[in-house]
């Protein structure tokens, strides 16, 4: 069975830390490009930052620089170190796993929510 499990939210100070992380189960992690997407409340789902089967890394332009994805494939476990929280960082966080492959698979997670306020 696959799952994708998010956990280490919670509610943290502007300018505090949080650490993320998807534990991947029942799929080889090494094979897929992996994601961190949010989701505040009346907003689109917005990516937040990828790290490719090779360890390459891309941030959306509001994280560059605060966050950091990482991934431990023996672990299957993806990371999401959050730095320099604001406010507007307030959403529902989601990980999503993309088959490097030929064939469309796609997973998601349930979501851990962070909570961004004094």
């Amino acid at each position: 069975q696959v799952r994708l499990v998010e956990s280490g939210g919670g509610l943290v100070q502007p300018g505090g830390s949080l650490r993320l992380s998807c534990a991947a189960s029942g799929f080889t992690l090494s094979q897929y490009v992996m994601n961190w997407y949010r989701q505040a409340p009346g907003k689109e789902r917005e990516r937040v930052a990828t790290i490719t089967t090779g360890g390459d890394t891309n941030y959306a332009d509001f994280v560059k620089g605060r966050f950091t994805i990482s991934r431990d494939n023996a672990k299957n476990t993806v990371y999401l170190q959050m730095n320099s929280l604001k406010p507007e960082d307030t959403a529902v966080y989601y990980c999503k796993a993309v088959f490097s492959g030929m064939a469309l698979r796609n997973y998601w997670g349930q979501g851990t929510q962070v909570t961004v306020s004094l």
